[in-house]
């Protein structure tokens, strides 16, 4: 899931400052789950913009509305038509819905409501976590389903740094330190003599260090 945090007020009124009629779009993907971008973040955000335009002698005109999903084409069409008669789109998807959004539609201003912040997992209510950056050369089935780049705050691929202690980072002593959780996933499963592969550094072509990626399916075009 990918994870995003609303932006400050003062930010997206200053992004609206010569705006009048304005759509603020939400979106029905993981924004949603992690309640920054769905139909409710999309009527509050209305509201406070309604009211802090009001305080600054402007009335704006909005329209609200929250789509499946902004990260694909299928799914932007009434918004594309709709954003014909307005000056500006607020996007409150991740930052991919954020430039499809603005890839579609035309010459109208897009503007992000959101900073987007990691691929993470719930672990409570309210609480997100990061869990994969996507490097593009997944190594989690040599340890145990944890991935070493992300857990370790190193991002060391062959064993702990050393400073760990009791079982936490030395980067800082509130993070489980990596390698011990893997360790003890691999106790747990069976796995233990993975821990002795040699892993080869990263690929990191097939991480933004290569620009930007694609992926084609040719089954599915």
């Amino acid at each position: 899931m990918v994870v995003a945090e609303q932006k400050p007020l003062k930010d997206i009124l200053s992004y609206i400052d010569d705006s009048k009629r304005i759509i603020i779009a939400g979106c029905h993907g993981c924004v949603t789950v992690c309640s920054t971008g769905g139909q409710k973040e999309v009527d509050i955000l209305a509201s406070l913009i309604e009211i802090a335009g009001k305080k600054q002698g402007k009335e704006y005109e909005i329209k609200k509305i929250t789509l499946q999903r902004q990260c694909d084409p299928e799914f932007l069409e009434e918004l594309i038509e709709m954003a014909k008669d307005y000056d500006a789109i607020i996007s409150m998807a991740c930052g991919a819905g954020v430039q499809l959004v603005a890839e579609r539609v035309g010459p109208i201003k897009v503007f992000p409501a959101l900073n987007t912040t990691f691929i993470g997992v719930v672990e409570t209510k309210g609480e997100w976590a990061e869990r994969c950056q996507a490097c593009g050369d997944c190594k989690l089935y040599l340890t145990g389903g944890i991935c070493p780049v992300t857990r370790c705050s190193k991002s060391l691929l062959n064993g702990p740094c050393g400073g760990s202690h009791e079982g936490f980072c030395e980067v800082d002593p509130k993070t489980p330190c990596g390698w011990q959780l893997i360790v003890d996933r691999l106790k747990a499963i069976g796995c233990l003599h993975t821990y002795a592969t040699i892993v080869e550094p990263a690929d990191w072509s097939k991480s933004r260090d290569g620009g930007p990626r694609r992926m084609i399916r040719e089954d599915l075009k």
